[in-house]
């Protein structure tokens, strides 16, 4: 995806529970090069992750009922850092969370195949999706 140690982004991640975001995701971090237990941060809220001095932060605000809770934790800090946030059920952090670079959404059809939708809302968003190597 031409990602560096400098990208700075933002990336939200929509879907039905059980669509396939912290799969997705997993997939990304291999890609990027994340080694080990890739853990799903239902509980944690976050796991942090670094490659070769590139850090990634994923995100899931499935549990929160209040976006406060975003700033009680200390996420303000986090999202000042320069490297890639991955942002699992955005809207429960809606109106605390900065304007995501880029959206990826998941939907599932009644046959239970996925469609995926991305949307870039920032220069940054522009910039990730023209180095998307798609294989067709």
């Amino acid at each position: 995806m031409g990602l560096t140690k400098h990208v700075n982004a933002c990336i939200a991640l929509d879907g039905e529970l059980g669509a396939g975001k912290t799969t997705f995701v997993r997939y990304l971090l291999q890609a990027l090069g994340v080694t080990g237990r890739i853990k799903s941060p239902t509980y944690a809220v976050v796991e942090h992750y670094e490659v070769n001095t590139f850090q990634i932060w994923h995100f899931d605000f499935y549990r929160f009922s209040d976006p406060q809770e975003w700033e009680d934790a200390g996420f303000r800090d986090i999202f000042a850092n320069i490297g890639l946030k991955l942002c699992e059920w955005p809207a429960n952090a809606q109106g605390m969370l900065p304007l995501s670079d880029l959206s990826l959404r998941i939907s599932v059809d009644d046959k239970d195949q996925r469609q995926v939708t991305l949307e870039s809302h920032t220069h940054v968003g522009t910039s990730l999706l023209s180095h998307l190597e798609l294989p067709w």
